[in-house]
């Protein structure tokens, strides 16, 4: 049974993981943990983060951590059969894997059922020529017919994913909605989402940009980006640098904004990501939700994942009878 702890930013997300990796640890099977925080991907993106440094990990072995330089653009594909591979080697040595992160996406590539089609440039390029010629509302008519649920869901006026759904269908001869997530485990699995309310969770919010301002984050960002970014380092990619703590520094950096212009910023993004993750994992059922600040937070997670591990057991008469030798 696979442990995913998630939820909205600023929650304790990574501490309560800690504490489950020690507490369902087997003294022949330590519990790892699999990072699913897309930018916690990054090499050097800590400050910004809140990436649990080395030394503070309490000796549990970290998958998915440090994995991109940020020049590089993440796939959500790529992370998936890298860190379902993290998952099958830790079944494999009889471990538990504890999941941990709040990126939504990520989370549900790795625990769901999601398959990512490739993509053909000559298709792609045939159906953006008719896009041209023929118009949108042709691509769309042919959508009606091939997956009128997929029609249904994208707008005559959306060029691009017309484009991408029919492609989708030409490529693997599927409706294009046979290949979108779908809320069925790939592997038996148990969510915990952490959340508190909007004035507390705002407040962590604050607390934790100020840590990471005394912390360094305004060093960490000017070391990685490039020149023309208004750092010394080699650069942050079109993903890292969409990053919250980061875009808004880089924003700074170029002149855009003040320090404290900056600053504020990142604390107002920080809550807009927070209640757009919260707004992603409320709308999965599957999601068991307790509350960040409890006092007893650790023993109410020990007792979610015991009784998602009791729904997993054989019943009674189906499990085998054990015989003395005697007998």
């Amino acid at each position: 049974m696979i442990v995913a702890v998630v939820g909205p930013t600023a929650t304790g997300k990574s501490d309560l993981a800690l504490d489950l990796a020690e507490a369902l640890s087997g003294p022949r099977a330590p519990a790892e943990i699999v990072n699913a925080d897309a930018f916690q991907l990054y090499r050097g993106m800590d400050v910004g983060t809140a990436k649990v440094p080395p030394a503070e990990r309490r000796g549990i072995v970290h998958h998915q951590l440090d994995v991109l330089d940020p020049t590089q653009d993440a796939s959500v594909a790529h992370y998936q059969a890298a860190a379902r591979a993290d998952l099958d080697a830790i079944a494999a040595r009889g471990a538990r894997a504890v999941v941990v992160g709040g990126s939504g996406l990520y989370v549900r590539a790795l625990l769901d059922e999601m398959n990512f089609p490739g993509t053909d440039p000559q298709v792609r390029a045939r159906l953006e020529g008719r896009a041209e010629t023929e118009g949108r509302r042709a691509l769309h008519a042919e959508l009606v017919r091939r997956d009128p649920d997929a029609a249904a869901s994208i707008g005559p006026e959306n060029t691009r994913r017309l484009v991408r759904a029919l492609e989708v269908i030409e490529i693997t001869g599927q409706p294009f909605t046979a290949n979108l997530p779908r809320q069925e485990y790939v592997r038996l699995a148990v969510q915990i989402g952490l959340d508190c309310d909007r004035p507390t969770l705002d407040a962590r919010v604050a607390g934790r940009v100020d840590r990471m301002w005394s912390a360094g984050l305004v060093d960490e960002v000017r070391s990685l980006a490039s020149p023309a970014q208004g750092g010394t380092g080699a650069g942050l990619g079109t993903t890292a640098a969409r990053a919250v703590g980061y875009a808004e520094l880089l924003r700074w950096f170029a002149g855009d904004l003040t320090e404290d212009a900056a600053r504020e910023a990142v604390v107002t993004d920080t809550r807009r990501l927070a209640r757009k993750q919260m707004g992603w994992f409320g709308r999965d059922p599957r999601v068991q939700w307790l509350d960040a600040g409890s006092p007893t937070l650790l023993a109410d997670a020990l007792a979610v994942v015991r009784a998602a591990d009791a729904e997993t057991l054989p019943a009674p008469e189906d499990r085998p009878v054990r015989r003395s030798l005697g007998s």
